[in-house]
């Protein structure tokens, strides 16, 4: 499929209903989950491939390694595929990473989605991590033509944090000070006409 066809193709999976999603995420998984998974990643790291060691985008096929093509650079000779230096690097069932998409799609919990693709609440665990570093790299460097932005402000979590510099909240809690203060973070979002979105985190 040419990329102009697979992108109109893309572009009508917004018109399906929960239902034909569903039925369409069974059809793939059915005929090859891995398959599915591996040429989605290809067709989408083909088109900006570099060699990680040099950056060079002189590169040839050289083999296969783990299900998906190798490539050996030309000019400084290392060999690396389509997930070498990303996120994706080195994880493995690839077959159940469009399953586990579909799970932070849909707000389940790291135990939930182990038990629903039965791996190791771990393993699970890893994959929220990575996939979600992945998400932060696909950001647009910049907006065109008409940009609409809104803000939001939230209570600061240091969950995860050794130190905290407040007392401890439980369940997300409640703020101290009514009003914005200095306890929330202001977060920012802005979108043009294309579709291209940016975010921060502003303070």
């Amino acid at each position: 499929m040419q990329p102009v066809e697979w992108k109109t193709f893309i572009a009508q999976f917004a018109a399906l209903s929960r239902r034909q999603r569903l039925a369409s995420a069974a059809l793939l998984r059915g005929a090859g989950s891995q398959n599915a998974a591996v040429a989605l990643v290809e067709s989408v790291a083909r088109q900006r491939l570099h060699c990680p060691a040099c950056n060079s985008s002189h590169a040839h096929r050289h083999g296969h390694a783990h299900g998906l093509q190798r490539y050996r650079c030309v000019p400084c000779g290392r060999t690396f595929n389509a997930l070498t230096g990303t996120p994706l690097a080195r994880l493995r069932h690839k077959t159940l990473w469009l399953a586990y998409a579909d799970c932070l799609l849909a707000s389940v919990s790291v135990r939930q989605a182990a038990r629903q693709l039965n791996v190791h609440r771990n393993t699970t665990f890893r994959w929220r991590h990575r996939f979600l570093t992945l998400a932060r790299t696909d950001r647009p460097l910049c907006l065109h033509g008409i940009a609409e932005a809104d803000e939001l402000y939230v209570l600061e979590s240091e969950k995860g944090s050794r130190h905290l510099t407040r007392p401890a909240r439980r369940r997300g809690g409640h703020a101290r000070q009514r009003g914005i203060s200095s306890e929330q973070v202001c977060i920012v979002v802005a979108r043009d006409r294309t579709g291209q979105t940016l975010d921060f985190v502003t303070g």
